[in-house]
């Protein structure tokens, strides 16, 4: 048994050394996830308004429509620049800045609004997790 283990982590260990380090596909996919939500963001902004509460909008520059199609664009940029692996960090750390306070948000909505946005929330919580660890492993390298 302890041969056929053996055998089994130095195939596993070969494998693991032909395929790219996890703080890459840690920073791909976050690069992903935050291109991908900024381009939904410009061809449905009405749908992502929608996480706008009543006591937020007047507090917005602008309406929360325009908001969205501004965050779009950034989320573009901010992506692209963290999957092509330039200006990482300084890209890393908006998006984990952003998503800790979007996390802080959603909290007092949930908190305010009978559980509103709880989905989200969760969801965010890991997302900001990895924005984290992305800016941590850029800024350590």
């Amino acid at each position: 048994m302890n041969e056929r283990f053996a055998s089994v982590r130095r195939r596993s260990r070969t494998i693991a050394a032909r395929v790219p380090a996890s703080s890459t596909f840690a920073r791909v996919g976050l690069g992903v996830t935050i291109l991908l939500a900024g381009v939904h963001k410009l061809l449905a902004p009405a749908a992502w308004a929608a996480y706008v509460v009543d006591w937020l909008a007047p507090l917005l520059i602008v309406s929360p429509v325009a908001f969205m199609l501004i965050n779009g664009w950034l989320e573009l940029g901010f992506g692209l620049a963290i999957i092509v692996d330039r200006y990482t960090a300084p890209a890393a750390a908006v998006a984990a800045v952003s998503l800790s306070a979007t996390i802080l948000y959603l909290a007092i909505v949930a908190v305010t609004h009978d559980g509103l946005f709880v989905d989200v929330l969760v969801r965010d919580v890991g997302l900001a997790a990895l924005a984290w660890a992305v800016l941590v492993a850029e800024l350590r390298a």
